[in-house]
Order: structure tokens, then sequence, then C-alpha cells
């Protein structure tokens, strides 16, 4: 799967979340979860568990961890979904 269509995937799971409109529109690798999106902490944990079923994945803590930026969330799921 390409970079645009797991963004296109993540747009549509982050959402729900995101509490500035205006840097979701712009969202792009380098958006930070947290910093940009303003999600806090407990939502990101919802929005791992939403990627795990979009992209029927399994993600680990370590990963989980890692997840704070959209560049770092796309090289996660697509690892993942290379070891399928």
């Amino acid at each position: 799967m390409d970079k645009a269509a797991i963004i296109e995937k993540l747009k549509t799971i982050v959402k729900p979340f995101v509490k500035n409109e205006q840097a979701f529109d712009n969202i792009n690798e380098n958006t930070d979860f947290i910093k940009d999106l303003n999600i806090n902490s407990a939502n990101l944990v919802d929005i791992v568990l939403d990627v795990e079923d979009a992209f029927e994945i399994t993600i680990d803590n370590e990963s989980m961890e890692k997840m704070l930026s959209v560049k770092a969330t796309i090289e996660i799921i697509q690892s993942k979904l290379s070891e399928k």
C-alpha cells in the first residue's frame, strides 16, 4: 500500500479526535498528532486500535509509542503490512 493511500485511510481514522481543523486540512507526513492536531494521548490509543482494525495488523507497544507523527505511523503500518 502506498503512502498516499495510507494517509487517506489515516485521515478518516484521525478526524474524530482532531482539535485543530486547520492543521488537519493541511495534514502531511510531517504532521505531529499531539503538537499539530492537538490530539491527547488517550485518543492516540484509540487511533492505534482503529489503525489495527483498518489495516488488519497488530501493533506492539514499542511501535505504538513511536506513532506520534504521520510519517512514523506510515512507516509502522508499511512495516507491519510487509510482515503479513
